[in-house]
């Protein structure tokens, strides 16, 4: 759940305005030019889609594709912290693409006013990097299931008898191919 709260807040600073141009046109007519976080930060658009990919990868993968989630969190909350403070240290280079596509023409942007969700996307993703921190510790104690970490259907040591198969065990028998049914009197016939 709070994989699908950092991607919804990350979508949410992609969204609303980072920066706004005053501007004139080549006929000399003022326009005002508002930039999305979107436009400022491309990879914001991304980043939302990793980390709603991570929120569903994080519920089926075993231990070992959880440390690949973990880092993929990770990678993208210091993207998300990375591209807010490019827009913050150099505003008019962020601003400077979509004033080119509005007006038509390439110009230098100086005089830009910055909104605050470039501050809100750094600490979105920072909290993201801290999530991911918090997803290895947490990630430890979880139970891990059986379906993605090899599970082996062999005969316990000594000859004894393998344990009745559970329902879950029954459907991963038939994903493998196995027939579940097949019991010591022959194939298709349960045990006595």
């Amino acid at each position: 759940m709070l994989l699908l709260l950092a991607a919804a807040l990350t979508g949410l600073t992609a969204l609303v305005p980072w920066l706004t141009v005053e501007t004139v046109t080549v006929l000399g007519e003022p326009r005002t030019v508002t930039v999305a976080g979107s436009s400022a930060a491309p990879s914001l658009v991304a980043v939302t889609l990793v980390l709603l990919a991570a929120a569903g990868a994080a519920a089926l993968v075993g231990r070992a594709g959880r440390w690949v989630v973990v880092g993929v969190v990770a990678l993208a909350g210091a993207l998300v912290v990375v591209d807010g403070v490019g827009v913050l240290r150099s505003p008019g280079s962020a601003a400077a693409p979509s004033v080119a596509d509005e007006l038509g023409v390439e110009r230098v942007v100086e005089d830009v006013a910055v909104s605050a969700w470039p501050w809100v996307a750094v600490v979105v993703g920072a909290l993201v990097v801290l999530l991911a921190v918090w997803l290895a510790r947490a990630s430890a104690s979880w139970a891990v299931g059986r379906r993605h970490e090899g599970a082996s259907t062999t005969v316990p040591a000594g000859g004894a008898a393998p344990a009745p198969l559970d329902e879950r065990d029954q459907w991963d028998a038939l994903t493998r191919g196995d027939d579940p049914t097949d019991g010591p009197d022959g194939p298709g016939r349960q045990g006595p």
